[in-house]
């Protein structure tokens, strides 16, 4: 069988993670190379990627290499030698809550690693070979009025809002003063199978599948009524490619502009396993109960509550619709059937062993 070379050379910096793992299966699939950065660690952290290794995919096209975004020296290493034609920055200390108890850390990774990353294409004088997408975030905007747009102001609410939104700034200024093409992606929330555990969405899932199997009776949640923008995260990671895939660099929201609360993220995916969940009770003492049975499933937390809550984020895609051509195509009640239904068969397999 004749291989057929690679077209394009990207480096995807957080290739482990939930949108990297996708991003990295939607290049390799248009002919690419990908070059995958993953943090070094003692445990298991490729369940993700696995699949990259077994050879099932096109030969010689994907290679992992280990870094980190707060290490300038290595990145300039990896840069100098690969010399990708796209470099998308996904890596990050992207937990909210977690960055209020690891401010620092946040902001040395989230804010000057994109910095690094910048500062790397310019000192090998890449920019005109290299394109970049720093992957921008909703939480930018806080508590700004909602549908959010390119032309929202930011206000944000937390460590790593603020963090993210030095990231988004440095970037435009790179673009600016050295003629890089580099894009922000302001992604709103986007979920799915791969999502971490410890990220709202896939908690709820994750539970409700145990619940379905028995394993557990009740879990417990923080802000009910906060509201959110989720998507399906395989639907965004085209648009991220399809940013530098443009004949001039900018910035663009990515979001399906319409938003649904934590607490009907929960009724939708109960809905999934037969049980219709009732609510009763106010602020900390509200629960959630099944009410065929009157079982006890949800019960509130108050350490799941921000420090700063941001109430609504909608965002306003119009922008990358008309110019990207991007819309997203999958909806909301078909990601949550998705994501319950591939915890329930992963914990079912959990159960055979």
């Amino acid at each position: 069988m004749k291989i057929k070379k690679n077209k394009r050379t990207a480096l995807i910096i957080g290739v482990t993670g939930q949108d990297g793992s996708l991003l990295a299966d939607f290049l390799i699939k248009k002919n690419y190379k990908v070059i995958g950065l993953k943090r070094r660690s003692s445990t298991f952290n490729t369940e993700r990627i696995d699949h990259l290794y077994t050879g099932n995919q096109i030969p010689n096209s994907f290679e992992p290499y280990y870094g980190d975004l707060t290490d300038s020296t290595n990145l300039i290493r990896i840069i100098k030698s690969t010399k990708p034609d796209e470099i998308y920055n996904l890596g990050a200390q992207s937990h909210v809550h977690t960055s209020f108890e690891t401010p620092e850390y946040t902001a040395n990774t989230d804010a000057l690693g994109t910095l690094r990353v910048l500062e790397a294409i310019r000192i090998l004088n890449l920019n005109n070979k290299t394109k970049f997408y720093q992957a921008s975030t909703s939480e930018i905007f806080g508590n700004s009025k909602a549908p959010q747009n390119e032309k929202t102001a930011f206000k944000p609410e937390s460590p790593y809002g603020t963090a993210k939104l030095y990231g988004y700034w440095i970037t435009k200024n790179y673009r600016k003063a050295y003629s890089m093409f580099a894009c922000n992606g302001i992604l709103f929330n986007h979920e799915g199978p791969r999502r971490g555990e410890t990220f709202v969405t896939r908690k709820i899932t994750r539970a409700v599948a145990e619940i379905y199997l028995n394993k557990r009776k009740n879990f417990f949640l923080g802000n009910l009524d906060a509201k959110r923008d989720w998507g399906y995260a395989k639907d965004y990671v085209e648009s991220m490619w399809l940013m530098l895939q443009q004949k001039k660099p900018d910035d663009y929201v990515i979001a399906t502009g319409k938003s649904c609360s934590v607490r009907q993220f929960v009724e939708k995916s109960f809905k999934i396993i037969g049980i219709d969940i009732g609510w009763r009770g106010k602020g900390l003492n509200e629960i959630g109960y099944n009410k065929a049975t009157q079982n006890l499933l949800v019960k509130i937390d108050k350490d799941y509550f921000r420090p700063n809550e941001v109430h609504d984020l909608r965002g306003d895609p119009k922008k990358a619709k008309k110019i990207l051509k991007w819309t997203p195509k999958t909806s909301l009640d078909q990601m949550v059937k998705e994501m319950v239904l591939h915890d329930i068969e992963k914990l079912s397999k959990i159960s055979k062993r």
